[in-house]
This record gives C-alpha cells, sequence and structure tokens, in this order.
C-alpha cells in the first residue's frame, strides 16, 4: 500500500478543460484546473507563517495561476487530505513541524476534510493556535 507520501510525488500532470458539471459554485463548461497533489502542496507552501487561507480562496487562487477560471472541488479536497497526511508523515519521523507542509494554514476544524485525516484535530488545532490562526 503506498504511503501518502508516495501519492504526494506521484501522478500525471495537471489538466485544465471544461468542467463537466456545476457542483460548489463551478458551472459546467467553465474552465477548470485539475491539480495535482504535488501543485496544491506547492502552493500551501507558498502561504507565510501566520497567514491563512480557506478552500474556496485556494480554489480560485490555484485557478488563476494556472490560467483556469476554477479549480475542481472533489480533486482538490482528496488533494488536501493527502497533503496533510504526507505531511504528518513527515513530521512523525522528523519531529520537525517547521520542515512539513503547514496545511493547517487552509485547513482548520471547521473543514470538512479535518474529520477525515487520521491523527485527528488536535495537531491541526495546536499548530494554528501557535501561529494565532482564528478557527
Amino acid at each position: 500500500m503506498k504511503s501518502c507520501t508516495d501519492k504526494l510525488n506521484s501522478g500525471g500532470p495537471h489538466q485544465v478543460k471544461p468542467a463537466p458539471t456545476s457542483i460548489a459554485g463551478m458551472k459546467a463548461g467553465e474552465i477548470m484546473l485539475v491539480p495535482t497533489a504535488r501543485q496544491v502542496d506547492d502552493f500551501i507552501r507558498t502561504l507565510n507563517k501566520g497567514k491563512q487561507m480557506d478552500v474556496k480562496t485556494l480554489w480560485h487562487a490555484m485557478a488563476r495561476q494556472y490560467g483556469a477560471e476554477v479549480t475542481c472541488p472533489i480533486t482538490t479536497g482528496f488533494h488536501l487530505r493527502t497533503v496533510a497526511e504526507a505531511a504528518y508523515e513527515t513530521y512523525q519521523q522528523t519531529g520537525d513541524v517547521n520542515a512539513i507542509t503547514p496545511f493547517w494554514r487552509v485547513l482548520n476544524a471547521q473543514t470538512p476534510t479535518i474529520s477525515k485525516l487520521s491523527f485527528g484535530t488536535a495537531f491541526v488545532t495546536e499548530q494554528r493556535q501557535r501561529e494565532g490562526l482564528k478557527e
């Protein structure tokens, strides 16, 4: 079974294509970015300490970065979980929170993805508090 770190580093290229259906505020036919997990990880790493961004803002910012109108919410949701799990795997190995992707700058206690993480919410809440981020 692949680790989340393996999943983060595998996969094909991103796609930019017309959205096949209307979902999560996205309309069928809009030009949609289907990002890779690595792209989501790289984007989150650009967020400075003490700064946060909600998932919808992440969708819009990533879309603009890749010349699209929207970002696939379903794919991005899967990748946010992969990014968080891979970061936590690395944290468990190194014990260095400064060496991992700061996914807590996007995920918080209200984000649906948080309930699916294998390590629960305490780590995320602790990191958000450490950086002075609001819940």
